[in-house]
């Protein structure tokens, strides 16, 4: 029976590391250092083989992992439910958030409450709209790049780091060493990809690295952070994206980082809502003990 209790234990610990893709997100979620959740690990690769790779934005999981976490998921998740009923959550939760960021990192973040019982119905827009939704009592919870005025209960709960990507052709027009001595002047001959005509994200890297905003010319302007990056790989320009969109491209050589600051410009992301409910809060409590990683 202990042994069964042991192996049970490990394999939760495996299925937190999977989900959330670090040993420090897994430790937190379960109450453990992070030595301990190594060793579980450890002890649980020796019997079934290397299940992650690690690296220095988090571990990846291999194929074998994969398959395990396809064949205990829903039956651990359903155990702990019956085993803990405070675990179970019932009802709807109404958020709203950036569709490129919920498409690619949110609603994985979120997937753990539905295997709670928790119901998401989700829609995307802007942050200003969003906010003005959730003031208006038609969602519960926002994901807000920008940061609400007072009415609003708001909680960082990661950073998103920004990058200016371009394609290699037009990388190969940059001056080096004009790079290095000012690069403002060697950034300025290259047409931008911009995801508004107010060019938000372009203003705010511009402005955090160089003090002004952008003289470049405009190239593509188009509201999806998902199509800039298409625009950018097929040579339409350059622009400033987060690091969780640009990484794969970057990763793949379809598009090089032209500028290394020293400290990366940030955004701060917030989970905001107004009043209380126990799936509302839930969602917040799980969005603000994750371990996000890099973005």
């Amino acid at each position: 029976m202990a042994q069964r209790l042991t192996d049970l234990d490990l394999l939760e610990t495996f299925l937190e590391i999977y989900r959330g893709g670090s040993l420090t997100s897994a430790a937190a979620r379960r109450g453990l250092t992070q030595p301990a959740v190594s060793g579980q690990l450890a002890k649980l690769e020796s019997q079934l083989g290397e299940l992650f790779v690690r690296g220095s934005r988090g571990v990846t999981p291999t194929p074998r992992a994969d398959d395990l976490a396809r064949r205990i998921g829903q039956h651990l998740d359903q155990l702990r439910t019956a085993l803990d009923p405070a675990a179970a959550l019932d009802g709807t939760v109404r958020i709203g958030g950036a569709a490129e960021f919920m498409t690619v990192r949110g609603l994985a973040a979120l997937a753990p409450l539905t295997r709670r019982g928790l119901h998401l119905d989700v829609t995307f827009g802007l942050a200003e709209d969003l906010l003005r939704a959730l003031k208006a009592g038609q969602l519960d919870v926002v994901l807000s790049s920008v940061r609400p005025q007072a009415g609003f209960t708001a909680i960082p709960f990661t950073d998103e780091e920004f990058v200016l990507v371009g394609p290699p052709l037009l990388a190969r027009t940059i001056d080096r060493d004009l790079l290095r001595a000012d690069p403002e002047r060697a950034l300025e001959h290259l047409p931008l990809v911009a995801y508004d005509a107010t060019l938000p994200i372009l203003r705010r890297y511009w402005r955090s690295e160089f003090g002004r905003r952008p003289q470049n010319t405009v190239a593509v302007t188009v509201a999806d952070l998902r199509a800039v990056l298409a625009a950018v790989i097929a040579g339409a320009g350059v622009s400033a994206l987060p690091r969780y969109l640009a990484d794969p491209a970057i990763a793949a050589g379809s598009v090089e980082q032209l500028h290394h600051p020293e400290i990366p410009p940030l955004n701060t992301l917030y989970v905001v809502t107004r009043g209380t409910t126990t799936a509302a809060d839930a969602v917040v409590e799980h969005l603000t003990s994750r371990d996000w990683g890099a973005l």
